[in-house]
Formats: structure tokens, C-alpha cells, sequence
């Protein structure tokens, strides 16, 4: 072996490990209103709340059989069919505290990536739009 190519393996290794962190899915998302408990990962349990209700229930495409349940996503609003709905430069760091298809009140929309709690989506999106297309990446800060 070269001694470019033993310098070269190391550094293409974490260069994929650094780039497979900083990469974003997309989807979208809706919001929900009170009553926000029980939910499906923690009952009655409010304990288990972030501070300022910064939550979300997972849809489907996330939810992975209940391992969804206590993750952190950091969530940016990309565009919206409603005009000027995202707020510029706003991200929300979220919980995933529940499932989106047995929320205890109604979405904005059906069938989302994520459903935010009221003041998550606030920090992202006008409520004027009942659903955004988002960027979110799993966070572990």
C-alpha cells in the first residue's frame, strides 16, 4: 500500500461518517393543539415534556415501531403552498413524545413526516399554513 492511499483511507472514512451526519431528510410537517396527553410513548407523563413544549408525535415514515418514541430532531421549514409561511432562518429542536396517527386532538393535516406541537411550529412556520415541507435530521445535543 501507497503511502497515499494509507493516508487517504482514514481521512475518506471519517469524511463519510462526518457527511452521513449532516445529512437531512425531508418531509413534512403539520401541527397539533391541546390536549397533548396521554400519549403512546409516555402515558400521562408530562416528565417526559421538553421545556416550552418543544414536541412532536411521528408520523409513519419515522415512527419505526415505537423507536421513534424520546428521539430529537432539529426541524427547518423549507417552503409551504402558503405564501411566505416559513420564518426565515427559524429551526425548532424537537421530541418525538407520541404517534401522529393516535394524537388525542386532530392535526392541521393527515398523513405528515411529524405533527408539532403548537409552539414548536410556531418557531417554524406560520399557523396560517396547515402544513410545510421541512428538513429534519435526527440531533443528539
Amino acid at each position: 500500500m501507497s503511502k497515499l492511499s494509507s493516508f487517504l483511507s482514514p481521512c475518506l472514512l471519517v469524511l463519510f461518517l462526518f457527511l452521513r451526519r449532516c445529512i437531512a431528510d425531508v418531509g413534512t410537517a403539520a401541527f397539533y393543539a391541546p390536549p397533548y396527553i396521554p400519549t403512546v410513548c409516555y402515558g400521562e407523563e408530562t416528565g417526559e415534556f421538553p421545556p416550552g413544549n418543544l414536541f412532536a408525535a411521528a408520523g409513519e415514515a419515522i415512527w419505526d415501531g415505537g423507536a421513534a418514541c424520546g428521539r430529537f430532531y432539529m426541524v427547518r421549514c423549507l417552503s409551504s403552498a402558503s405564501p411566505r409561511a416559513c420564518v426565515a432562518g427559524g429551526s425548532v429542536r424537537v421530541k418525538i413524545v407520541d404517534q401522529g396517527s393516535a394524537l388525542g386532538s386532530p392535526p392541521s393535516k393527515n398523513g405528515t413526516t411529524m405533527v408539532l406541537s403548537l409552539e414548536a411550529y410556531r418557531r417554524i412556520a406560520s399557523l396560517r399554513a396547515a402544513s410545510v415541507n421541512i428538513e429534519f435530521m435526527e440531533s443528539d445535543l
